[in-house]
């Protein structure tokens, strides 16, 4: 069992990822591998302490260098669900399932929200996870959204075992072309069906009837990921040691609430660690 799990490779992940190495505490940490990916398209960056008019792509380059410096690793998985087990956490990542003394959320804010009837259809033909569900869909079409380019495995793992689908990325330059694909501009409104999953309405009014939908985002939302946690305002509600209204479980960054800024984000990322680390030493 990991002492900690981080779920989120931007800065505030970072700052927790590095004060628990220092540490010496056993982490797993989720996320995409181009850590801070998003603070790499940044243009410049007048406030971040010691950087004076960096670029994102700098900055960027610096917190990647310091993470192989310290040797941390990440797990390249979108994390889908996290179950508080009373004295731990169950996180199931992909096909993967892991357990975790705490949690930090910094997953930041999705790019992206949910589409009506998503939350209600979840698991009634909608799936955050291809591997896990794929199998069900075998032969049948299925609609999927596509939210990062590495994420394409994902739609093409699915697209050997469907009938046909119906592909939505959000991003430029989809790189998917296979007979039983087709791609679309249009984009996704809602997701129709009662009980369970029936079609997915297109923006242009046109409805594309489907036994499944696969949202496959590079985040889930936070009603989705872990039910239990307190929000306000659509951020997770924290206290000054940046805990949730769960033992052990913490948040940091942007996810947390404004300002949604790299410096504050670093800090709160720190801020989390410590308490962390303060929470397992209370709690062996």
């Amino acid at each position: 069992m990991y002492d900690a799990a981080i779920i989120g490779t931007g800065p505030a992940g970072l700052s927790a990822a590095l004060t628990l190495k220092i540490h010496k505490k056993n982490i797993i940490w989720f996320g995409s591998k181009n850590i801070c990916e998003k603070v790499a398209k940044a243009e410049k960056i007048n406030n971040y302490p010691g950087f004076p008019a960096v670029s994102g792509a700098e900055l960027a380059a610096a917190f990647q260098a310091h993470a192989q410096q310290m040797e941390l690793e990440v797990t390249d998985s979108v994390v889908n669900n996290i179950v508080p087990m009373g004295d731990h956490y169950a996180i199931l990542a992909g096909a993967d399932f892991c357990e975790a003394k705490t949690v930090l959320l910094a997953s930041g804010i999705a790019q992206t929200g949910t589409l009506p009837n998503e939350d209600k259809l979840l698991g009634h033909g909608v799936s955050y996870c291809a591997t896990c569900d794929g199998l069900l869909y075998k032969g049948k079409d299925i609609a999927v959204i596509l939210g990062a380019k590495r994420l394409e495995h994902e739609a093409e793992y699915l697209a050997g075992l469907a009938a046909h689908i119906d592909l939505f990325p959000t991003y430029k330059d989809c790189g998917i072309e296979l007979p039983n694909v087709t791609v679309h501009t249009d984009r996704p409104k809602e997701i129709s069906g009662e009980g369970h999953v029936e079609g997915i309405v297109l923006t242009s009014g046109e409805s594309i009837s489907v036994s499944g939908v696969f949202c496959l985002r590079t985040s889930v939302s936070l009603t989705s990921l872990i039910k239990e946690v307190e929000t306000e305002n659509g951020h997770i509600k924290v206290d000054r040691t940046q805990q949730t209204n769960l033992p052990g479980c913490y948040a940091a960054g942007d996810c947390t609430g404004r300002p949604y800024q790299y410096t504050k984000a670093a800090g709160e990322g720190n801020v989390a660690a410590h308490s962390i680390i303060n929470y397992l030493a209370e709690n062996k």
